[in-house]
């Protein structure tokens, strides 16, 4: 879709949140400027490494989730060890609804060379490299960003602006937001490691309390090529360079490698952080990935909820452009990420204070289970080395049209747990005729779900409202999907752009469908309720 508006999306951050939220806009028509402050693009290190299944889908939609699937490298095993006892073992089965796997790891570099790649075949997207935000002031029509380059000061125009500026944002401190929340004290050692270990497949491997590396944790990660990251938790008063000098770093690696040939490509120390934004929209501008949130990266949900955070905004930037989007739209963004966020700094808190407890109290607890899951299975699940990352649902948010009031009561909102396929709940995947797959065609535009069974009279897909954004219809095999929504002949479901269920409408009535369809998609644009 073209929305016709002149001046672009201004993105400030090019690594890949930025560049996804760019991309995704394109996908809509919308056109942007990516403003990214490092002179050319850094190829240093792993970073982050995991990209979780559903994320695969979003990016996918705009050219790179094979691609990246096909480029990493895919596990299905992890392994739990504490001290010489292996004490539990997790398998992601297969998933029929998905064609990928539930997590590749491929380093960030790769993947920002990859997003790079795609950005420069398209139009849309303008990515300036050595172009650092110094200014930003906003007002009812757009925001404006001034800019440093090696050729002097500039100024950019934009309808709105998403800060994708990572963890130090500028744009954040240029509005005087602030970053509260808490920081840990123990550091953690990165090392990305060429060596073969000899495992049957890869597979994520985390020992608690190893003989190498006493009273703390170490992480195994594979990644493509022969490459390992390994994170250890070290010391608050760890020296990176005196390790390196002393051979401390070496003997560190040699307890994990052996007397294996090995080749140390990176290295690097961090001290996580616990932090967020009060408000992830402020005017015109809105917080995306580390700008908004930064979280331990045990569970991968980083790198993750950013590009989650990417779809989100761009969608709803996109319409708002277009003159489909009701007050509601915009304001949407930060009820239904901010709450994202909430969970997942609730998730890698608890994960935190397992892995590095702070208390008596909870060294206690750690020790306790930790020690009994070495002969009682059935403390094992209470093991945290990190809840992996998942889809948030917004069977809260303003945008869904609820489901009963029983649904919501019984809605599992732990950690993990199997999420029923209810309003708010991103859509699952289903196979399509000509060998096409849902979550291949969903968005830019709204989708409208019906079986085979229903008449073809039922629903046009039509909304008919100059306000409303286009639809296409779907209608689906009795088995599968429909089944699984609960799709009769007088049913539908909603699915927003970025594949979330906004209402799945049963038992209605020929005369009142069309009625019907068009009250969610005006609730699932930001207008409201209807009366």
């Amino acid at each position: 879709m073209d929305d016709g508006v002149r001046g672009p999306v201004l993105v400030v951050g090019g690594g890949p949140v930025g560049l996804a939220t760019a991309l995704l806009l394109a996908r809509a028509g919308t056109p942007s400027v990516v403003l990214e402050a490092a002179p050319r693009r850094l190829a240093v290190g792993s970073r982050s490494i995991c990209v979780q299944r559903d994320v695969l889908d979003i990016l996918e939609r705009v050219g790179l989730g094979r691609r990246i699937a096909d480029a990493g490298v895919t596990w299905w095993v992890g392994r739990t060890f504490f001290r010489e006892h292996e004490v539990l073992v997790t398998t992601f089965p297969e998933d029929s609804h998905s064609t990928f796997p539930p997590f590749t790891n491929i380093s960030q570099t790769d993947l920002e060379l990859l997003l790079d790649e795609r950005a420069a075949a398209e139009p849309a997207v303008d990515v300036r490299f050595g172009h650092r935000v110094v200014g930003i002031e906003q007002d009812d029509a757009g925001v404006t960003a001034r800019v440093v380059t090696e050729d002097g000061e500039r100024a950019f125009y934009g309808t709105h602006c998403v800060a994708a500026d990572g963890a130090h944002s500028t744009v954040r401190h240029l509005l005087g937001l602030p970053f509260e929340g808490e920081s840990y004290p123990d550091q953690f050692l990165i090392a990305d490691v060429r060596a073969d270990f000899g495992f049957d497949a890869p597979e994520r491997r985390f020992f608690f309390d190893p003989v190498w590396n006493p009273g703390r944790q170490v992480l195994l990660h594979p990644q493509p090529g022969g490459v390992w990251r390994i994170d250890w938790q070290v010391p608050a008063d760890f020296d990176l360079d005196r390790a390196q000098e002393s051979g401390a770093l070496d003997a560190k690696i040699r307890a994990i490698v052996g007397d294996r040939d090995h080749d140390l490509l990176w290295v690097s120390v961090y001290r996580f952080h616990q932090r967020r934004v009060p408000a992830m929209r402020v005017g015109r501008v809105l917080f995306a990935g580390d700008a908004a949130h930064v979280m331990a990266p045990f569970g991968a949900r980083g790198l993750n909820s950013g590009v989650q955070d990417a779809e989100n905004a761009a969608w709803k930037i996109a319409y708002e452009r277009a003159g489909w989007a009701g007050p509601l739209l915009l304001d949407s963004y930060d009820v239904e990420r901010g709450a994202a966020a909430d969970e997942n700094l609730d998730v890698t808190s608890a994960t935190m204070r397992f892995l590095s407890p702070r208390t008596q109290a909870e060294r206690e607890h750690r020790h306790a289970v930790l020690t009994r899951s070495v002969e009682d299975p059935s403390v094992r699940p209470l093991i945290d080395s990190g809840r992996l990352a998942e889809p948030f649902w917004y069977v809260d948010s303003p945008l869904t049209t609820p489901p009963s009031a029983r649904e919501v009561a019984a809605f599992p909102r732990a950690p993990g747990a199997a999420r029923p396929p209810l309003p708010g709940v991103l859509c699952p995947d289903a196979p399509l005729a000509g060998g096409w797959r849902l979550r291949q065609v969903l968005g830019p535009h709204f989708t409208v779900l019906t079986s085979l069974t229903a008449g073809q009279s039922v629903l046009s897909g039509d909304p008919g409202s100059p306000t409303a954004p286009p639809t296409r219809l779907v209608r689906l095999p009795e088995r599968g999907l429909a089944e699984e929504l609960r799709l009769g002949p007088a049913s539908f479901a909603l699915v927003r752009p970025d594949g979330h269920l906004a209402a799945v409408r049963h038992d209605v009535a020929a005369d009142a469908a069309e009625a019907e369809l068009a009250a969610a998609l005006r609730r699932a644009t930001g207008w409201g309720q209807t009366p």
